[in-house]
């Protein structure tokens, strides 16, 4: 099964993405490329990461004429902003997540794997088993969004007004994590789905709303619409991810204790790019899984 794997991008997170494509590149197995998504301003500096097996490709190719970024005014020209004649400014954020959506048009494949530029592979994996007898792993945590940090309910009522669901469903599940695989040919569907219930572009309605959760728009339309049609549920993530900087102190002794909590079920792990973990620390991590070649997850993934 051929697999895209995506990872959109931005300078301010190069090298912590340069790393990222490291780990890529050492424990991936199979049949599978890597498509690097940044806005054209940061073309060049990633074009430096490109391979036979890894394609950068900026949002201009993926978004059409009315959705351009530009220098953000209120950050002296720090940060960027989106702007549309349909919209509310939208952020990078927002901007990565939208990208993701759009390649479902863009891209031949079997399957997604969505891989955030803050993360490390740190076991051999072969995204072909991300299948089961023609069902895809699809990640998912019963009634966890009530409880989920700030956000999910208006992620979930946004995705609810885009599939024509209810804003609320009861019970409303978790589906956002990172490493997190869609099937294309479901994601394509998802995208015709989203216009024929909202008479627009899918892009246009989508960015309807800043409350943009991709992985709950997805997870969604595969519960609510396709009743999991294709889909094989689990609550377990394949990364361990540290999500806030209150879980462990930002020192090198934290991020080991961090790291501890890796699972059978973890191909890689995510260190937030905000909380203030050096890359340095970072790439000295990494280094651990290299010199025993994964032997820390040479068990098989479930």
């Amino acid at each position: 099964m051929r697999t895209a794997i995506l990872t959109p991008s931005y300078v301010g997170d190069f090298d912590r993405c340069k790393l990222m494509c490291e780990t890529v590149d050492r424990f991936f197995t199979g049949d599978w490329h890597h498509y690097i998504l940044v806005e054209r301003n940061d073309i060049a500096l990633f074009s430096q990461l490109a391979g036979p097996r890894r394609t950068i490709l900026g949002e201009d190719a993926l978004f059409p004429a009315w959705l351009r970024s530009y220098p953000d005014p209120l950050a002296r020209g720090r940060r960027r902003i989106w702007l549309s004649p349909f919209s509310r400014p939208l952020r990078g954020w927002h901007a990565q997540q939208l990208r993701l959506l759009a390649m479902a048009r863009h891209v031949d494949a079997d399957a997604f794997l969505t891989i955030d530029s803050d993360s490390l592979v740190v076991r051999p994996y072969d995204p072909a088993s991300l299948w089961t007898d023609g069902d895809l792993r699809f990640y998912r945590v019963d009634n966890a969004a009530t409880t989920a940090a700030s956000g999910h309910l208006a992620w979930i009522a946004h995705a609810g007004n885009l599939l024509g669901l209810p804003r609320r469903p009861d019970p409303a599940h978790d589906y956002v994590s990172t490493f997190l695989p869609w099937r294309v040919d479901t994601t394509r569907a998802l995208l015709d789905h989203i216009e024929k219930t909202t008479g627009k572009s899918w892009l246009r309605a989508v960015t309807s709303s800043r409350d943009i959760s991709e992985c709950m728009i997805y997870g969604r339309y595969v519960d609510e619409v396709l009743d999991g049609a294709g889909h094989r549920r689990t609550d377990k993530s394949l990364a361990h991810v540290l999500w806030t900087r209150e879980a462990f102190p930002e020192t090198a002794e934290g991020l080991a204790d961090f790291t501890r909590g890796i699972a059978g079920h973890h191909v890689g792990i995510c260190i937030q790019s905000f909380v203030d973990h050096p890359i340095e620390d970072v790439r000295r991590l990494a280094a651990t899984f290299y010199e025993d070649d994964g032997a820390q997850g040479r068990a098989a993934v479930s």
